[in-house]
């Protein structure tokens, strides 16, 4: 619950307003599992609210470690579904990179969660356990919502997800903590942009619409140049930062025409291109792209004056890498 909800939930069962932030307290700064644990609550109000209320922190049901250190952590859904969060160590950086669905809608060819796809969106209790339950929830600096699912198809517990973390009364992460990660649904990302100050990534993956909607079929009703369009209405030369994820696979998106594409359909956009090499997934007819190749890439890009990188790949011999998400319980 938000901030206001736990006021109307105090104010519903006759106690003081002031208790609404002593829960808040207890919930997003002690991370406490149980009601009984709000010692400053009386123990007459802490049963009464225990009749119709639970701390909905759900545990993981298991966990695998990469020989480079990245954790992934599947955690059960409601409808006995699971999903899988990944924690990624960087010396002293810990990155949490978050799930929202269960399955996704958006069905990309080059991504495992797409290809299953769509069994139901996280809530937003579903979706802040998958800071507080894992081992490392003390410990985190970022979060990234680039893990299983469409974040802004799930936008109304996405935010309220986001609104616990940056709030004063809740995690109080600053926003430059967060990244969301979308293929561009307009109407929902104008909102990202206007009510939160999270970095974004967009997956671009083409710059040409038609070939991009061979990738990714939801172009059809969510156009890149739409999206372009947008974002070019906001300011990203400060603090806050736009990147465009671009998967490369050999012989499809990956030679001179889609670099220029790329930087013709960025001109004017203070941004980062991130290049990800193509994690292979079974029975897809999708190659990897030769290292040479990115280089290449990414070298035409940086001469363009496009801040450009070739991102290091984490966990992929556990499934746990960019677009190999599955739900499954230790990768089983």
């Amino acid at each position: 619950m938000t901030l206001a909800e736990l006021e109307a939930l105090c104010n519903a069962q006759g106690l003081p307003r002031f208790a609404a932030k002593q829960m808040a307290d207890w919930l997003y700064k002690k991370k406490v599992r149980d009601i009984a644990e709000m010692t400053n609550l009386s123990k007459a109000a802490r049963e009464k609210l225990s009749q119709t209320c639970e701390v909905a922190a759900s545990a993981p049901a298991g966990c695998i470690t990469s020989t480079d250190g990245t954790k992934k952590y599947t955690f059960p859904t409601a409808d006995g579904r699971f999903t899988e969060t990944v924690m990624i160590p960087d010396g002293d950086r810990a990155t949490v990179c978050v799930s929202c669905q269960a399955g996704c809608k958006m069905g990309c060819r080059f991504c495992m969660t797409g290809r299953q796809g769509f069994h139901g969106n996280l809530t937003a209790a579903e979706i802040l356990s998958q800071f507080t339950c894992i081992d490392e929830a003390d410990a985190l600096t970022n979060a990234v919502f680039m893990g299983m699912g469409e974040p802004l198809d799930n936008w109304d517990n996405v935010s309220r997800a986001i609104e616990v973390l940056t709030a004063d009364w809740g995690f109080a992460w600053s926003p430059k903590r967060i990244t969301l990660s979308t293929i561009g649904i307009t109407d929902k990302l104008k909102a990202f942009l206007d009510n939160t100050k999270c970095h974004l990534a967009v997956s671009l993956h083409n710059p040409f619409p038609d070939e991009r909607e061979e990738l990714m079929p939801a172009q059809h009703r969510h156009d890149i140049r739409d999206v372009i369009a947008l974002i070019k209405k906001y300011d990203f030369s400060g603090q806050r930062r736009v990147s465009f994820e671009y998967t490369m696979f050999a012989g499809v998106n990956d030679d001179k025409r889609h670099a220029d594409g790329v930087i013709a359909l960025l001109k004017g956009i203070p941004c980062r291109v991130n290049l990800i090499r193509f994690h292979k997934i079974p029975d897809s007819d999708l190659a990897t792209c030769p290292p040479a190749v990115m280089e290449l890439f990414e070298q035409r890009l940086l001469k363009a004056g496009i801040t450009t990188t070739i991102r290091a790949s984490r966990g992929e011999d556990i499934l746990a890498a960019c677009g190999m998400l599955a739900g499954k319980v230790n990768g089983a």
